[in-house]
C-alpha cells in the first residue's frame, strides 16, 4: 500500500531564475516520496550522504530572488565540499567569493583555485598567518578578520618585512542588548563606531595591513527560528526581538560605514547576513555582499522560521538491520549530532517515510539507532530510512562523499572535504 503524502513529500512547486530563465527548473515535477529515493539509492552500501540537485536548485533560485541583486558570499562551513562550491558559484554572476571558517581552509582552497576568500573569524597561529603571507604574495586573495589592536599588531609583528601588506576586515557587534538579555552571539567587542575609530587609525598607519571591508553578522535574525511548532510564545517573542533588533542593526551598520568614509576610505566590501535574513539585508543600502550557507542544503532547522521556507537538499540513509518489535525498526549508525548548547534539536531529524520519529530516550546512537514508524510502508532489514542533519555543513565531516542526484538517478559522486584527506576544525 502506498503511503499518503505528507507535507513534506508533495510536489516541490518551480521557481523561475530571477533573469527569466527556466535554467533552474526541473523537467517535470517528481513527488520525493520514500519510494522515489528507496529506488534512486537502491543497492547502495549505507549510511551514505546525498544532494538531490534539482532541490538544490531550486533553493539557489530563491536566494537570488532574496538577495534582490546584491552579491553573494558562499559560507564553506554550511556546505564542505570542493565541488558544490563550485556548482553553485557556476550556476549565477551573483555568487562572488566565499567566506572561509579557518585560514588553513582559506590555504586549501587558494591552492584548488578558488579567489576572494574571507576567513570569517581571527587567526592568530603563527604558521597561518606566514603562510597566508606567502600565498598572497604569490597573487592570492585571503582577506583576515579582526576586532581588536591586538590582532593587528600580531599580524605586523608576523608580515613586516615581508614586503606585502595583508587585506583585513573589520568584524562589528552586531546583537541586541537590553536589560537582562544579550540576545545574539559572542563574537566582535566592536559596538559603536568610537570604538573602532582606534583600529582604523591603526590599520591606515600600518605598511603590513590595509582595510579591505566591514563584516557585521546578525546571528539573532539569520540563525534563529521563530515558527518552532509548540512554542507560541517563545516564537511571538523571538519575532518582536528580531523586528527591533533589524533597525538596530541597519543603524549601527551604517553608522560604521560612516565613520570609514570620514577617514576617505573605500571599502571593496560590506558584508552581513546569512540565511535567515537575507532579505531583510538585502534592503540595506550600504550593504554590498550577503553571506548565505546553510540555504543551500536547506538543514532541520531551518525548517522553522516564518518569513521563507527552502527545499530539503540533502541528507543521509541510514539502513535497518532488526526490528525488536513490531513498530520499532534498528538502524545502524546515525548518531550526527549538530554543535551548539544541546538540545534535542541538535538530534538529526527522521525525514522519510514519513511519520518514522527517534525514540526519546535513546536518540540518535553511535553504532545504532531505533527508528519508531507505524505507517503504511512495509519496512524490513536492508531498507533505508532517511534522515536530515540538523545543520548543514556539519554532515559532511561524517562523509567523504555526496551521491548527487537529479531527475531520479544519481548523476555523480563528489568528495567532502573529509573526502579530500582535509579536517580544518
Amino acid at each position: 500500500m502506498q503511503e499518503a503524502q505528507s507535507s513534506e513529500e508533495q510536489k516541490i512547486s518551480t521557481l523561475e531564475h530571477p533573469d527569466g530563465s527556466s535554467q533552474f527548473l526541473p523537467v517535470t515535477e517528481q513527488p520525493y516520496t520514500y519510494e522515489y529515493y528507496k529506488e534512486i539509492f537502491a543497492g547502495r552500501p549505507m549510511p551514505f550522504a546525498y544532494v538531490d540537485l534539482d532541490l538544490l536548485e531550486q533553493n539557489i533560485c530563491q536566494i537570488l530572488t532574496r538577495a534582490q541583486g546584491k552579491r553573494i558570499r558562499l559560507a564553506s562551513k554550511s556546505l564542505r565540499s570542493v565541488a558544490i562550491l563550485q556548482r553553485i558559484l557556476a550556476s549565477d554572476s551573483s555568487f562572488q567569493g566565499i567566506m572561509c571558517y579557518t585560514a588553513r581552509e582559506a590555504l586549501y582552497l587558494t591552492a584548488r583555485g578558488f579567489t576572494d576568500l574571507l576567513i570569517g573569524y581571527p587567526v592568530w597561529n603563527e604558521q597561518d598567518i606566514t603562510a597566508i603571507t606567502q600565498v598572497t604574495r604569490e597573487g592570492a586573495s585571503i582577506t583576515l578578520m579582526i576586532d581588536s589592536v591586538e590582532h593587528i599588531e600580531h599580524i605586523e609583528a608576523l608580515v613586516q618585512g615581508e614586503g606585502v601588506s595583508l587585506p583585513v576586515c573589520l568584524e562589528i557587534d552586531m546583537s541586541l542588548n537590553i536589560p537582562g538579555l544579550h540576545f545574539g552571539v559572542w563574537r566582535s567587542p566592536l559596538r559603536t563606531p568610537e570604538q573602532a575609530r582606534p583600529l582604523i587609525e591603526r590599520i591606515l598607519a600600518s605598511s603590513s595591513v590595509r582595510l579591505d571591508g566591514l563584516m557585521g553578522y546578525e546571528a539573532q535574525i539569520a540563525g534563529v527560528g521563530d515558527n518552532i511548532p509548540g512554542q507560541k510564545v517563545k516564537n511571538t517573542l523571538v519575532r518582536l526581538l528580531k523586528r527591533r533588533s533589524r533597525r538596530d542593526v541597519a543603524d549601527r551598520r551604517a553608522a560604521f560605514g560612516a565613520l570609514v568614509k570620514t577617514y576617505g576610505e573605500t571599502l571593496r566590501f560590506v558584508n552581513g547576513g546569512g540565511t535567515g535574513s537575507i532579505a531583510t539585508t538585502a534592503q540595506e543600502d550600504g550593504v554590498t555582499e550577503i553571506t548565505v550557507g546553510s540555504g543551500f542544503y536547506a538543514p532541520m532547522l531551518f525548517d522553522y522560521y516564518q518569513d521563507f521556507h527552502y527545499q530539503p537538499a540533502a541528507g543521509f540513509a541510514i539502513e535497518i538491520v532488526r526490528r525488536p518489535q513490531p513498530a520499532i525498526y534498528t538502524c545502524s549508525g546515525g548518531g550526527y549530532i549538530a554543535s551548539g548548547a544541546t538540545g534535542r534539536e541538535k538530534l538529526p531529524h527522521p525525514y522519510l517515510p514519513s511519520g518514522a520519529a527517534l525514540d526519546p530516550l535513546e536518540g540518535a546512537g553511535e553504532v545504532q539507532t531505533p527508528i519508531k514508524y507505524n505507517g503504511p510502508i512495509h519496512l524490513q532489514p536492508g531498507d533505508p530510512v532517511f534522515l536530515r542533519h540538523s545543520k548543514a555543513g556539519e554532515l559532511c565531516e561524517r562523509f567523504t562523499q555526496l551521491l548527487l542526484v537529479s531527475h531520479g538517478t544519481i548523476v555523480d559522486e563528489v568528495t567532502t572535504y573529509r573526502g579530500d584527506g582535509q579536517c580544518f576544525i
